[in-house]
């Protein structure tokens, strides 16, 4: 009994060391990502052993990140879900901090979370486990005991100017939203009718205007629509040449942008194999901006978990 009580009091002394240690980093990471601190906490605490890991110590990665495509810095190999994998290792603890925060913001199966409550911890942890975070079926109630027995909620509470600097939902921003009319290429003020208003939606993604194709349509047909050259929708849409157009295909107006909303920093893969041409569709910004910014050529060939810089 004894032993066990002095083992519990050295494990408590070493998680509010912990606390006391990273609070700061990971308020600062809240307001940069929109990750509760709270959780960032919680996490940290349990995924490092409370940052005493040799994980934690040897390589200051204190949440088990992976190397993944794009990672040029040092690596160490320890087993994990199979044996000798390759892991991070990060200059400073801000640093493995920061990976996490994107890790969450930029993976589309963890981007839900950011439509929650900041204060819901409760909502977040059952969320990063539904998700598919950890296999630990206990994961969630782990970190819920943590945030609760530490009172790491605490940290979530952020003053009114704070609460304007923390981003908006990843999701929210990814919306398309209304636009404006777009003629000869040039957008014109929602007062002024034009014949095709009348007909379909106009959207906007990163403020580029664009409209979702329909059954029977080609890039050919909707250039005409729009008082435009095929040649200049094929341009604006990153193709070479024409190619059957499916419903609901997302057909750019005008030229997408270099980069990504503010908010957007990155985009993490989901899957191995996924499109570079569909991912810079989705986001609005050019091909070549992209490989410019991640030093990449074409072909590029994803793996999950690879980082795509977006901006």
């Amino acid at each position: 009994m004894l032993c066990i009580s002095a083992f519990a009091q050295r494990m408590g002394k070493a998680q509010e060391e912990y606390v006391e240690k990273y609070h700061e980093i990971a308020v600062q990471e809240m307001l940069r990502s929109g990750v509760p601190a709270s959780i960032t906490l919680a996490q940290g605490l349990l995924e490092s052993g409370s940052g005493l890991s040799t994980l934690a110590v040897n390589g200051k990665n204190h949440f088990g990140i992976k190397c993944h495509k794009g990672w040029t810095g040092k690596t160490m190999y320890m087993d994990d879900d199979r044996r000798g994998e390759c892991f991070r290792v990060y200059n400073s603890v801000e640093e493995s901090f920061r990976d996490h925060s994107d890790f969450l913001r930029y993976k589309d199966r963890y981007k839900f979370l950011f439509d929650l409550e900041r204060t819901d911890y409760k909502g977040w942890a059952t969320g990063l486990k539904k998700a598919g975070y950890a296999t630990d079926p206990k994961y969630a109630s782990k970190l819920i005991k943590y945030i609760e027995d530490l009172n790491l909620s605490r940290f979530d509470i952020l003053t009114t100017a704070e609460e304007t600097v923390v981003p908006e939902s990843p999701l929210k921003i990814e919306q398309p939203v209304a636009a404006p009319a777009v003629r000869n290429g040039v957008s014109v003020p929602a007062s002024e009718e034009f014949h095709f208003q009348l007909s379909r939606l106009l959207y906007s993604l990163n403020d580029v205007p664009f409209v979702y194709s329909m059954e029977g349509e080609t890039y050919a047909s909707i250039a005409k629509q729009y008082h435009l050259f095929k040649w200049e929708i094929l341009r604006y849409n990153d193709l070479k040449k024409d190619e059957p157009l499916l419903p609901g295909t997302i057909v750019y107006l005008q030229a997408k942008k270099k980069q990504a909303p503010k908010g957007l920093e990155m985009y993490i893969v989901s899957e191995d194999g996924e499109d570079f041409h569909a991912i810079c569709q989705r986001f609005a910004v050019k091909e070549k901006a992209i490989l410019k910014l991640n030093g990449w050529v074409l072909p590029v060939e994803l793996l999950e978990g690879d980082e795509i810089k977006l901006r």
